[in-house]
């Protein structure tokens, strides 16, 4: 595939379904979650199921080196609770240790939760044994699969990058080179490691041969995690935060995560009244505005909660919502944006699942830039994450480095249910900063102008830079908005080709009244939606 093939120019229709239904961005994922479906089990199941083949299929989005988080819809009670699996620095790794924090370096490793993710999930939620759910993927690593066009484009450009210089990175590469599209690729190193994980659970992870191999390759790249950060690590059930959007709940994982910034984009857009139209300038303008507002206060406030307090209420509150709003004129983009004072009171892969019992599962997980710092450990297959490049080096800052805490961190699942407390969507969109600009743009083509998951998700979408950046325009977005926009004082640039990833990747299932399931996937992906045979 060349870039001049990437034009997004085919045509996809929704899925319907009755018995249950699977989106991500990779088919073979989708089959190995619908599987898990039609054998019993539920969308707690079938979203490790997939998330598992995931992690063997797009080694250049995500993999066990990597985090995750998830949102789970439990139908029985109609209550949405939250998995934080994300990782933290090492005890060892302090501001007085580093002065930077290069993006492919071993220091920048934060303990990778992914797989105690997977294991908790499944011990909480689940129905199904994690070897049961591990086998699709374990099967896949060592018997090999098809490249997908799109990730054979990705993981090109990930060898040219990372892998082209780190330790072990030839795990991962084909006499040196990155796999082609329609090529099979074999990994059975990872095999082995998820079948270290298939028989012991989290512990034969961050613990034994995979652990010592971390630590390992990590000390010999000038890093200091240690095998007591991998055997301390766990996953964190936590509340999720939400906001009122035009008659339906939106739900995110809160802090350390940045779904606070798509909720503060959509109060502050509920507080401005009409929107405008799908692409019409007035849409796009308000909407850049609340995001670049949402920006300024999720970079100064968000952080592990564990280490500051992060004061997620007082920014959700409507009474400061409305303050934010005022700051938006309605004809000119705002130069100045900074953050507010409440009142006191990205390459990452997204599925989602929703069972034949309204359960689901929103589920998110990455490597970050890719494969990360690209760092494999020696006969284990995965690269190493790279989420500590997010740390703030300000020790004044609540995001700044310390041992044992989690940095800010940009993959984040989403959720909505209606008033009444009945699902009504399972969502996302991966992508770096562009994820909770993402969820905006989504929200607002759902329930505003009621359209489909895959009508959503086909729309053309723009994506800001935090801090003041110009506003990337994704090619279809009409001529005659992009001049309004411009007039209005934004600096826009048109992006198309295989530069769409900035805008990222989604999937969407919803839940209509009479219970049928309607599903998209993202053009911008490999992927699909699909459903059980009823």
């Amino acid at each position: 595939m060349t870039a001049d093939d990437m034009v997004f120019a085919s045509r996809r229709s929704p899925v319907y379904g009755t018995a249950g239904m699977v989106a991500t961005s990779q088919p073979l994922a989708v089959q190995a979650g619908v599987d898990v479906l039609s054998a019993g089990g539920n969308a707690a199941d079938a979203a490790v199921a997939a998330a598992a083949v995931l992690a063997v299929t797009e080694p250049c989005s995500n993999g066990v080196g990597g985090d995750c988080f998830a949102l789970y819809y439990d139908a029985a009670t109609a209550t949405v609770s939250a998995l934080n699996g994300s990782g933290r620095a090492p005890a060892a790794l302090s501001l007085d240790r580093v002065s930077a924090l290069p993006a492919y370096h071993a220091n920048t490793v934060t303990v990778p939760g992914a797989v105690a993710g997977w294991c908790d999930v499944i011990a909480r939620l689940g129905t199904r044994p994690l070897d049961e759910l591990l086998a699709p993927a374990i099967g896949l690593a060592r018997n090999g699969f098809a490249v997908a066009p799109i990730t054979a484009f990705f993981w090109a450009a990930g060898a040219r990058r990372q892998l082209a210089e780190a330790a072990n990175a030839g795990e991962l590469l084909i006499d040196g080179r990155a796999p082609e599209a329609g090529e099979r690729f074999a990994n059975p190193n990872v095999a082995a490691t998820l079948q270290r994980v298939a028989s012991d659970g989290a512990a034969g992870f961050y613990c034994g041969a995979t652990a010592a191999a971390i630590v390992d390759v990590i000390a010999a790249g000038g890093g200091v995690m240690t095998a007591d950060d991998l055997a301390a690590h766990e996953s964190s059930w936590v509340e999720p935060i939400s906001t009122e959007y035009a008659g339906h709940i939106i739900y995110e994982c809160p802090p350390n995560g940045q779904g606070l910034v798509a909720l503060l984009a959509l109060n502050i857009l509920r507080e401005l009244g009409d929107v405008g139209a799908p692409l019409s300038p007035q849409r796009l303008h308000l909407t850049i505005e609340a995001l670049r507002l949402a920006f300024a206060d999720g970079q100064r406030y968000i952080a592990d909660p564990d280490a500051v307090a992060v004061p997620s209420e007082a920014l959700l509150d409507h009474v400061y919502a409305r303050r934010r709003a005022g700051l938006v004129d309605p004809a000119h983009a705002r130069a100045d944006v900074v953050a507010g004072s409440p009142l006191a009171s990205s390459d990452t892969v997204y599925l989602t699942v929703i069972d034949s019992a309204d359960n689901a599962c929103s589920f998110i997980q990455s490597n970050y830039m890719g494969f990360g710092t690209g760092i494999v450990p020696r006969g284990c297959g995965f690269s190493m994450q790279n989420r500590g490049h997010n740390f703030s080096l300000d020790p004044a800052h609540p995001n700044a480095l310390a041992p044992g805490k989690r940095p800010y961190h940009t993959i984040i699942p989403a959720m909505a249910t209606r008033a009444d407390g009945t699902l009504y969507a399972s969502f996302g969109v991966m992508g770096g900063f562009m994820q909770p600009q993402g969820h905006t743009q989504v929200v607002l083509a759902l329930v505003d102008d009621g359209v489909d998951p895959q009508t959503a998700l086909d729309r053309p979408r723009l994506c800001i830079q935090p801090g003041g950046g110009p506003v990337a325009l994704e090619q279809g977005t009409p001529a005659d908005t992009q001049r309004a926009l411009q007039q209005m004082g934004h600096r826009i640039t048109e992006v198309g080709g295989p530069a769409r990833a900035l805008f990222g990747r989604g999937q969407i299932i919803v839940r209509q009244r009479d219970g049928v399931l309607c599903g998209g996937s993202d053009p911008r992906a490999d992927g699909c939606a699909a459903t059980p045979v009823s």
